[in-house]
C-alpha cells in the first residue's frame, strides 16, 4: 500500500498538475487566437 502512495506522490501528482496547467494555457491561447482572428477581420474591413 505504501508503494502506491509513493507512486502517486512521485508520478501521479506532477502529471495531474502538468495537465491542469496545460489546460489553463490552452484556454488562454484560444482566447488570444480568437482576438487575433477578430483583429484580422476588422483590419480587412477597414482596408476595403
Amino acid at each position: 500500500m505504501e508503494e502506491w502512495f509513493a507512486f502517486i506522490q512521485n508520478i501521479g501528482f506532477p502529471i495531474v498538475v502538468a495537465f491542469y496547467l496545460l489546460h489553463r494555457v490552452e484556454t488562454k491561447l484560444q482566447g488570444i487566437e480568437d482576438v487575433l482572428i477578430q483583429l484580422l477581420k476588422t483590419s480587412s474591413q477597414i482596408r476595403q
